[in-house]
């Protein structure tokens, strides 16, 4: 019994050591900063102006079962002619690509999570790069057990539902290149 335990800790530690790379691809474990966002994956989508003023508009944009949420809020803001806003969001989804940045390569480490879990917390952010807006936005995910997973969104797949309250501002937010960690950050200079 004792040697069956040994050699299963043996098997465990040597998948631990190469199971992620073997028969993965660079893909798999890499997400390009420069990656495109898809559009048309948030058919169930509705939006609300909920405030309306010089200054800013609020809206309450509400995600259904299936929808993709980075794709409906890019598809959102482009609609919209949005150029400069904040957001937060509470819900539930059933599958997620979280990342998070390696500045030295200028790479995100993919964090897939493939079960349901609880929208604890999304925030996030639209600043406009070479003319076109872009949404920036980060999550912590909590899992059946209690505990949470975390980082830069890049698909997050809504069920049952996600409330995303916007504020957009008349002002316009710009992006421009950092070339230290390969990424387009807010440039409040321009």
């Amino acid at each position: 019994m004792r040697y069956q335990r040994a050699l299963c800790m043996l098997v465990y530690a040597i998948v631990a050591t190469i199971g992620p790379a073997y028969g993965q691809s660079q893909n798999d474990l890499y997400i390009s900063p420069s990656r495109p966002v898809p559009t048309g994956k948030a058919p169930g989508m509705r939006v609300k102006q909920i405030k309306d003023t010089p200054e800013e508009k609020v809206y309450a944009v509400i995600f259904y079962k299936g929808d993709e949420v980075l794709s409906g809020l890019t598809d959102f803001v482009i609609q919209h002619k949005i150029e400069d806003a904040h957001f937060t969001a509470i819900g539930a989804v059933n599958g997620a690509t979280l990342a998070w940045l390696d500045p030295s390569k200028k790479i995100y480490h993919r964090i897939p999570v493939a079960e349901q879990v609880e929208v604890l917390s999304l925030v996030g952010d639209v600043a406009t790069f070479n003319e076109k807006p872009v949404v920036h936005m980060h999550a912590v995910l909590g899992k059946p057990n209690g505990t949470t997973v975390g980082g830069h969104v890049f698909e997050l797949n809504v069920n049952p539902t996600l409330e995303v309250f916007i504020t957009a501002n008349t002002s316009i937010l710009k992006k421009k290149p950092d070339d230290a960690s390969g990424m387009k950050v807010i440039d409040p200079t321009q």
